[in-house]
């Protein structure tokens, strides 16, 4: 059994109704800035054992009433085709994507600002294929000296040149593909053209991390230092909150940096600020939820350890990480953790060392490291899945669950196509044992056993292939692997 360490359903309560507070707080119009992944917040799962990486969509389906989407694009991501790495696909795909699944969750988005707009040509053409597909597209233009020259910026030349977007619900969640997309500027601008036309309207931010009512060296908080150690990003306490209630609470840097500006750009749209300090502008009560902070604690090191191990992969890979590197190995320091840390890390190199062969290992909820080893027949991943969901199900190791006859024809086919890799991976081998399930129960009640992988730590001793990795990704484990291949091959590899 999964322990948990955070209480999903009181937060999916606290944070809706603290949103609605905020909403009549400004008068019935509300602009919050979403930052982080709306509906697929895996992060936040890893590090808050209990939380759902679908929470924060659960949470708006509770307003869905009352709320819209905007999406802003960076005209300059849209021009260097910038990539989401956990996707794989382009920032301009991904606003289709997001599209796509907030429609299908029944949510209305009211359409897309395209950012940073100059009459870049991709950028006019993926405006035109939005408009084709009946899709409301806005303009915000460059400002200059953005965002030190406030006089500018509040004004006819500044914010006033970008599109007034028509928004029609009390709740405009600005939300974006990824991080520099400009959504405050968005917020910042909508409240300009709404206080000129006479509208009145308020803005939030919705962050989860750092959560500002934990310690500042809280491990949750330090996770998130090392979750964005390529950004610079930076945990801090908040001057301006110490210095207006004399309580301590955290946030980071670029948002305590920009309060001085952002501030005043309150004071010259509204004549007052309605905030007094960065903590103020968030919403967000995901720390209020936490109910065993052990289990949070364990599991924020074991993220920070599984940052620190694709990073290796990525410096081995000849990518410029030293910065981030040497950010997370300061974080680890602080908590005086090591990759000894994960059993599974160890169980894996020590198995590999005797035999030679490339292994997986994962360590169960209740402790137990269960390993495979790499074979002819079946990959590391695969002999790991086997043996970890005989041990779930409490079946015999000896016990064959899938039978020869369905896992032979499968092999030849696999030779019969020239595959380089003839060995079965995680995907196949959870086919395979689907067909032996509707004749052999043992092999049901091992695939019934499937949901006990969720939320594993796993580690390989060898660079997984895309295929083992996007199914153990899909089963809801936490694996990482040596920056090492399994062959010298150059290309299938």
């Amino acid at each position: 059994m999964r322990k948990l360490g955070f209480d999903n359903d009181k937060y999916l309560r606290m944070q809706s109704e603290h949103i609605k507070e905020r909403i009549s707080k400004f008068g019935g119009k509300l602009y919050l800035e979403f930052g982080g992944k709306i509906f697929d917040d895996y992060h936040a799962a890893r590090v808050l054992p209990g939380f759902k990486p679908d929470s924060k969509m659960k949470m708006l389906l509770q307003l869905k009433d009352d709320a819209e989407i905007i999406i802003a694009i960076c005209a300059k991501d849209i021009e260097k085709n910038k990539i989401r790495s956990d996707l794989g696909i382009t920032y301009d795909l991904d606003v289709l994507r997001l599209i796509d699944i907030y429609h299908g969750f029944g949510l209305f988005v009211g359409g897309v600002v395209l950012t940073q707009y100059s009459n870049q040509p991709s950028v006019t053409a993926f405006e035109q294929k939005l408009q084709s597909l009946g899709i409301n597209v806005y303009r915000h233009y460059p400002i200059e000296n953005y965002p030190l020259d406030v006089q500018l910026i509040v004004s006819d030349e500044g914010y006033g040149k970008n599109d007034y977007i028509e928004t029609t619900h009390p709740l405009v969640v600005i939300t974006a593909p990824g991080p520099g997309s400009g959504k405050m500027a968005v917020c910042l601008s909508q409240l300009y053209h709404e206080n000129k036309k006479g509208i009145k309207a308020g803005y939030a931010k919705f962050e989860t991390f750092p959560i500002w009512n934990l310690p500042l060296k809280h491990p949750v908080n330090l996770a998130y230092e090392a979750a964005t150690a390529d950004l610079n990003d930076v945990n801090m306490i908040d001057p301006f909150h110490l210095e207006a209630y004399g309580v301590t609470t955290v946030n980071y840097n670029r948002d305590v940096e920009n309060f001085p500006v952002l501030n005043t750009i309150f004071e010259e749209i509204y004549g007052e600020s309605p905030y007094k300090s960065p903590t103020d502008m968030g919403v967000n009560m995901a720390g209020n939820c936490i109910i065993d902070d052990d289990v949070v604690l364990m599991a924020s090191k074991k993220e920070i350890l599984r940052r620190h191990c694709n990073y290796l992969v990525q410096q081995k890979n000849n990518k410029k990480v030293s910065s981030e590197l040497y950010k997370i190995e300061l974080i680890m320091k602080q908590l005086n953790i090591s990759i000894d840390d994960r059993p599974v890390v160890a169980a894996a190199l020590n198995l590999s060392e005797k035999t030679n062969a490339p292994v997986t290992a994962i360590e169960l909820h209740d402790g137990r490291v269960i390993t495979g080893k790499a074979s002819d027949l079946l990959s590391s991943s695969s002999a790991m899945l086997l043996n970890a969901l005989k041990a779930l199900s409490n079946i015999d190791d000896e016990i064959l669950l899938i039978s020869p006859t369905v896992f032979e024809p499968i092999k030849e086919l696999k030779v019969k196509m020239h595959e380089m890799d003839t060995s079965l991976h995680p995907d196949e081998i959870l086919i395979a044992l689907s067909i032996c399930a509707t004749m052999n129960p043992l092999a049901k009640q091992a695939l019934d056993a499937i949901k006990g992988l969720k939320g594993c730590d796993v580690h390989a001793t060898v660079v997984l292939s895309d295929t083992d990795k996007e199914t153990l990704r899909k089963l809801g484990t936490n694996a990482t692997y040596e920056p090492y291949k399994k062959n010298d091959n150059l290309y299938y590899n």
